[in-house]
């Protein structure tokens, strides 16, 4: 089954999706590692852009998980298409940079990449070279969701796309695959589908590994939130996320109690602001924090940029 939207982005929720990404990452990157108790005993309730924190940083400073986003989008834009190796490119270039903060299948990719791998052939090799148990990460649900907004009414590219995308630097199926079933979720809530992740899931059914599958099923009319983790395992992530970003009654609600679950906290609050962005649009995420948010700016731009690229392939 697979579905075939008819429905245009609008700038509104192309620039929800990015926005919404930017103000998870940046909302959870003071507290990242730290457990829901620690953050309860030292914050209350995170509703604020902090400063300081984990990794030391002013508030509304985003991590890589937003600036890998931004590789991707800039590359969209410039090429006005998919091209994976200049988003190798761009990466290896961030990676270059010193960000403060990188997940290690990502620096381990990168890194191969950089000392003369193909990009095709670097995150194969990561994960072939991994055990079980370190081999999902969530680094590139993290950053994908700029596909969504630019293929959203090229389903089947958009799956394509996103799992290449992922595999630059994850290439487990539960990664790339995620990746594609959070992408068309996306696109599915951009171009109103009746049912976006069931019918996401349904267009992969026959390919994607059956534990991420069965985890996604179970989203959110089976799930108890008590279950939820907020790991980075990929599965986990995009449980959660995927909960939160479906159900909640606001953006705001959705991003804040991802982030205040603890641990991988600005990935999950990211993706979680994806999703979210997309349900609710740019109007409706709080303007205290876009007001403090690294590149708001350039996020709004983009977001525009995507969207009438999507325009024009549909």
């Amino acid at each position: 089954m697979a579905f075939e939207p008819s429905f245009m982005v609008t700038d509104e929720q192309a620039m929800g999706v990015l926005l919404g990404l930017a103000c998870g990452d940046a909302l959870g990157r003071p507290v990242e590692f730290n457990t829901a108790a620690q953050i309860e005993q030292r914050h209350g309730r995170v509703t604020e852009m902090l400063a300081n924190g984990t990794h030391g940083q002013p508030a509304g400073t985003i991590t890589d998980d937003t600036e890998m986003a931004l590789c991707i989008a800039r590359s969209l834009v410039e090429y006005d298409g998919f091209e994976p190796a200049d988003i190798a490119d761009r990466f290896v270039g961030w990676y270059e940079s010193g960000p403060f903060d990188i997940g290690l299948m990502t620096s381990e990719a990168l890194g191969r990449i950089q000392s003369g791998t193909s990009w095709n052939e670097a995150g194969q090799q990561v994960w072939e070279s991994r055990p079980e148990g370190k081999n999902a990460g969530n680094g590139s649900v993290m950053r994908c969701a700029p596909h969504a907004i630019a293929f959203a009414t090229d389903c089947d590219r958009l799956t394509e796309v996103s799992r290449q995308s992922s595999a630059i630097t994850h290439a487990d199926p539960r990664c790339t695959y995620g990746c594609a079933v959070l992408n068309r979720t996306i696109a599915g809530l951009l171009t109103d589908a009746d049912q976006p992740l069931a019918e996401a899931l349904a267009a992969v059914e026959d390919e994607a590994p059956p534990e991420l599958l069965e985890a996604l099923e179970q989203v959110p009319e089976s799930t108890d939130p008590a279950d939820l983790r907020s790991s980075g395992y990929v599965i986990h992530t995009l449980q959660t996320a995927l909960y939160h970003g479906l159900t909640a009654d606001s953006a705001e609600a959705a991003i804040v109690t991802a982030v205040n679950m603890g641990d991988d906290t600005d990935t999950v609050g990211a993706v979680t602001g994806a999703i979210a962005g997309a349900r609710f649009g740019e109007q409706k995420l709080p303007v205290r924090w876009l007001s403090e948010l690294d590149y708001t700016d350039e996020l709004q731009q983009l977001g525009q940029r995507l969207a009438t690229m999507n325009q024009a392939t549909d």
